[in-house]
Parts: structure tokens; C-alpha cells; sequence
């Protein structure tokens, strides 16, 4: 997959896609069947699959010190996405030029001069242009003014309604990592390097890789069972895990971040990549009146996190 962050100098080989346009936050199940629909377009005119996205978030642009609220950071929905099979990701740099673009403007000097996608793909709920003028519609009878097709596609609904990336955040709110995968289609994921800690854990028998969570929605806090991959390295691989998210109220803590133990493992990690998948919530952050007590606590975590991660 080839990334290309600047629409106004693009070579010729990574114009001409057939592309989804949106944000991708998690690359739920939603987004998805819109990716599907611009790969399906793309083999009818033989074009590469596509995605159109901005970074940083157009809503991390607007409101820079409002609450975090991504599923995933931009190297994670990179990944994710080239695991779907996508081609080009146009991660556009979303900036005051940028933001200032009306929607014609946008469709002309981006879509179809800038990149020269042949054919785009959006929700039905797509905004776009200056203060979110234009809709799907708009954009629809831009391509037919401009030269470039559009599809638009309907919003998916699941079982427990509309799938969305607010939906999401409010299962892992709720600590329900399983009904957030539901809507995903895969486990929900923190990535990131692992960073140097304060080693508390490597004293008391459960060494962890710890990661930040910073610029990340934050799952309810607390103790999950986890699914580990080791990104790169002589250990690259899956493993099985329970890790905390939070922090740390026993030892005092004030940056959330998350600490992981993985079963079963004897390695330096540090600067390692690690993607860590949250299956269950076993239970809620909490202090206890002795370090006995927490180790036995943790072993009783260790033991319910390795019985549901064997039945997976």
C-alpha cells in the first residue's frame, strides 16, 4: 500500500483510483461495506482501490483541546486498512487551506484534478467543503459535471442499530469490548510502541509491556483478557494476556496508560510495536490493603483471562 499525503503533487501511477472518502476512525464494519462498494467499482474500470482520508481528524483540527476521542491513530488505521487490500490511502493533510475549500472546490481541486479519482465512494450522511456544505448529493452532481463516478452507500445497521464509530466508543465506555467488535468486525485494537515504565510490575512476578493511550478514546478502566501481537522483531507473533488500563490507583497514578502482561513470554520489548486487542472486561480498577492481596488478585485475573482467551 502506498501512502500519498499531498493531493496537489501526485504522480501519475497513484492517480486514477477508485476510492472511499471518509474518516475511518476503528474501519468498523460500516466503513467496510463502503470500501467494498469502491473495490467492486475499481474492477469494473480496472482502477486501484482507494482510500480518501485527512490527517489529523478534521474534528482533532477544529477542537484541539476537547476530549480524546479516536478508535485508532493513524499508523493502526494504516495498517488495518492495508489488510482490507487497499492500494492507495491519500492521507491528506488537513489544514486551513484545506478546510477553507468549498465543495465544488473541494471536488475540482482535490477529487478530480488533485488526484484524479475515477470513481468515489461515500456514506449517506457524507458532508464535505466549508462549514460541511455540500452533501452526498452535492458530490454526485459534481462527478457528473467533472468526470468521475459516485456511489452512495447506505448506513449499515447491526443488530443493536446504526454502525458507527460513536456507537463503538460507547461500548468500550461501558467496558462491553464485545459488543464494540460486533460493530468492528475484529477486536478493538491499541497500538503503539512499548515505553519505559516504572517496573513495579517485574518485582512483584508479572513483568508488563506498557503503552501510552494518549490522544485515544479511553476504554473503561479497568482489567481485560487480551490478544497480543508482537508487530515486529524476534518475537513478532500472537500471544495471550490480561492487561490494566488505567491508572494505577494502587501505586497512584495519574497518566492513563496500558500495562500488559503476556503469558507465557520471556523477551525485551522495549520500542517494540505491539498491537493489543481487548476481549473482556474482568473487572474495574481498584486498590487493595496489601501487595499480598494484589498479586493474588492478579492471579486470579491471569487465571479467568487465560480460560477465555482458550476458548476463543
Amino acid at each position: 500500500m502506498r501512502i500519498i499525503r499531498d493531493f496537489q503533487y501526485v504522480t501519475e501511477a497513484d492517480r486514477g483510483a477508485s476510492a472511499a472518502i471518509g474518516n475511518f476512525d476503528g474501519v468498523h464494519l460500516g466503513h467496510r461495506s463502503v470500501i467494498d462498494i469502491a473495490r467492486a467499482a475499481g474492477a469494473k474500470i480496472n482502477a486501484p482501490l482507494g482510500i480518501l482520508t485527512f490527517e489529523p481528524h478534521p474534528r482533532e483540527y477544529f477542537a484541539p483541546d476537547a476530549p480524546p476521542f479516536r478508535l485508532m491513530g493513524p499508523e493502526a488505521r494504516a495498517h488495518r486498512l492495508e489488510k482490507l487490500g487497499v492500494e492507495r490511502l491519500y492521507e491528506i493533510n488537513f489544514n486551513a487551506a484545506l478546510s477553507a475549500l468549498t465543495p465544488g472546490e473541494f471536488a475540482r481541486n482535490v477529487i478530480s484534478d488533485g488526484l484524479g479519482l475515477r470513481h468515489v465512494v461515500v456514506g449517506a450522511d457524507f458532508c464535505f467543503g466549508k462549514g460541511r456544505a455540500g452533501n452526498a448529493a452535492d458530490l454526485e452532481a459534481f462527478g457528473a459535471e467533472m468526470g468521475f463516478g459516485v456511489t452512495i452507500a447506505r448506513l449499515l445497521e447491526g443488530d443493536a442499530g446504526q454502525v458507527s464509530s460513536t456507537a463503538i466508543r460507547r461500548a468500550l465506555s461501558e467496558g462491553e469490548p464485545r459488543s464494540a467488535a460486533d460493530m468492528l468486525g475484529h477486536w478493538h485494537r491499541i497500538e503503539g510502541p512499548v515505553i519505559g515504565g516504572e517496573q513495579r510490575g517485574r518485582g512483584l512476578g508479572y513483568p508488563t509491556a506498557n503503552m501510552s493511550i494518549a490522544g485515544l478514546h479511553p476504554p473503561k478502566f479497568g482489567v481485560y483478557a487480551v490478544l497480543v501481537d508482537v508487530l515486529e522483531g524476534p518475537h513478532k507473533g500472537t500471544y495471550h494476556g490480561a492487561a490494566s488500563l488505567g491508572v494505577r490507583p494502587m501505586f497512584n497514578g495519574e497518566v492513563a496508560n496500558l500495562e500488559t502482561f503476556i503469558f507465557d513470554f520471556s523477551g525485551d520489548l522495549y520500542g517494540t510495536d505491539l498491537s493489543v486487542g481487548l476481549v473482556e472486561y474482568l473487572r474495574p480498577e481498584e486498590t487493595f490493603d496489601s501487595l499480598e492481596a494484589f498479586i493474588a488478585q492478579m492471579d486470579s485475573d491471569c487465571l479467568r483471562a487465560r480460560q477465555i482467551l482458550a476458548a476463543l
